[in-house]
């Protein structure tokens, strides 16, 4: 099936050739479909916090003194957000005077508000009354270039003293809410390689500006995605695609793949979030309410759980392993198949023994995204879950909530040591997906997602929050929203 050419191209790849084979293998078999239940709601699986509960959690992470990290994955390119401008371009080229509807006309009829307007109307050539010279210079090499740049040095938010990034606005962000004691903020971008250079002459631009106005000093860092969690692509008879010059096709893994990079990070606590779900900073109020909100909750769980496994360890009895059981059941909806009794001290220390995640969810309001869902493993006890709707195989009652990546995580075990957060994936867990190249059809994998399969084997704690922490950028139209557009 291989070539020895194939085979130095996988090792400069970093690619071991038996994970090579199990993927063309997960090709042909497929994959299983997980044992649902149906979606966590409030009162079975998603909790709703009380004023006076959330106000203590606030108060705990106030007081924490440990180190945190806000995790951005920003890789992603802003082709999709333009895409109704791509269209339009070429609907354009065919004649100047093509009437526009829908995004594309509401683009044009509000093109004054965006906050890249001011760099776009002082690129040369600009002229607002030719539609596609304004698309042009906006998306192409000849201009602003936003139809090649990832969402995170877009201009999204307008101010007096000039447009904010989506970049800058995570910086201001981070400054409220991911600041320990000693005035550290610690924020770390997953960008593709070819724009590590644009994020680092941006971050050296804006440094001075923002650490001034916080009184902080700012660790920002950026990683990319490793090229050994490519994975191969096949034909429809599940043979490895080859392009037309015979080398194998590999393609980008998905964000599951992004899990090598939160697993070398070593702070006590990661706030993971989304490039693109940023607000204006006179609207923050609530979102950083909320995460410090599910920060205290993680806080308090983390604490239980390591005095639980520090009696587990001194061989607790009966009745505290049944309190501990009890634990597992209320607040992560574990529900125990039945255990040996001689494994059951074992049993219970691999439950709580893992890496821990508190996951904002969102009501259900029609924005796309995963949602959450009560399974049971493949060792017959229960968990929670992210799913996307690929991995449902039949319908199932409407979610109330969904899943807007709010997550604050706790990678550390209770003596210190990080967990390997790959251990805890479940591998069963990926997409294909058809695509195409060269004129010819293709099967990509996807690697479990990093907030669905990717965190599998994790304690999973869903917590109702609301819709103002939510507020993604998925079409340069979203940007005309009152939340955006303040």
């Amino acid at each position: 099936m291989f070539t020895s050419q194939d085979l130095n191209y996988l090792k400069n790849k970093g690619i071991e050739l038996k994970s090579i084979e199990s993927q063309v293998e997960a090709f042909t078999k497929g994959f299983p479909f997980l044992d649902i239940h149906g979606p966590a709601v409030p009162g079975n699986g998603i909790i709703q916090l009380t004023l006076q509960q959330q106000y203590e959690y606030e108060r705990r992470y106030n007081e924490w003194k440990g180190s945190r990290v806000k995790f951005v994955p920003a890789s992603g390119a802003a082709s999709r957000m333009f895409k109704d401008l791509f269209e339009a371009s070429v609907l354009l080229s065919q004649s100047n005077t093509a009437t526009l509807s829908g995004n594309a006309a509401l683009f044009f009829q509000n093109l004054e508000k965006f906050a890249f307007y001011g760099p776009l109307s002082r690129t040369e050539g600009f002229n607002p009354g030719d539609r596609k010279k304004v698309i042009d210079l906006l998306l192409g090499p000849e201009g602003l270039r936003y139809g090649s740049l990832p969402k995170g040095l877009i201009l999204f938010h307008n101010y007096p003293s000039g447009p904010r990034t989506a970049f800058e606005e995570h910086l201001v962000e981070s400054a409220f809410y991911c600041t320990d004691p000693k005035g550290l903020a610690s924020l770390h971008f997953t960008v593709s390689e070819e724009h590590v250079p644009l994020f680092s002459d941006l971050w050296n631009k804006v440094k001075s500006r923002y650490q001034s106005r916080f009184g902080i000093t700012y660790n920002v860092s950026f990683s990319v995605q490793d090229p050994a969690t490519d994975t191969i692509a096949v034909d429809l008879q599940n043979q490895p695609f080859r392009k037309n010059d015979g080398t194998l096709l590999f393609r980008p893994g998905g964000h599951g793949a992004l899990l090598e990079n939160l697993n070398k990070i070593k702070d006590d606590i990661v706030f993971i979030k989304n490039i693109d779900n940023v607000v204006p900073e006179p609207l923050l109020s609530p979102v950083i309410h909320w995460k410090k909100v599910l920060a205290g909750l993680l806080l308090e769980c983390r604490k239980k759980i390591s005095d639980y496994l520090a009696d587990l360890q001194n061989g607790a009895e009966p009745l505290r392993m049944k309190e501990i059981a009890a634990f597992l059941e209320e607040k992560f909806c574990i529900t125990h198949p039945a255990v040996d009794p001689d494994n059951y001290r074992s049993y219970l220390y691999s439950k709580l023994n893992r890496p821990l995640r508190v996951c904002g969810m969102v009501p259900a309001a029609g924005e796309p995204g995963g949602g959450p869902f009560r399974v049971t493993d493949n060792d017959g006890a229960g968990s929670l879950q992210i799913l996307e709707s690929v991995q449902l195989q039949r319908p199932y009652p409407a979610s109330t909530h969904f899943n807007p990546v709010d997550i604050v995580c706790s990678c550390k075990a209770y003596d210190g040591t990080s967990y390997h957060l790959p251990a805890f994936r479940d591998d069963s867990t990926g997409f294909i997906s058809q695509k195409s190249m060269e004129g010819r059809e293709l099967k990509a994998l996807e690697l479990p997602g990093l907030w669905n399969g990717g965190m599998s084997r994790w304690n999973t704690l869903f917590v109702e929050v609301p819709p103002a922490t939510f507020n993604p950028v998925k079409t340069v139209t979203d940007l005309l929203r009152k939340e955006h557009n303040y």
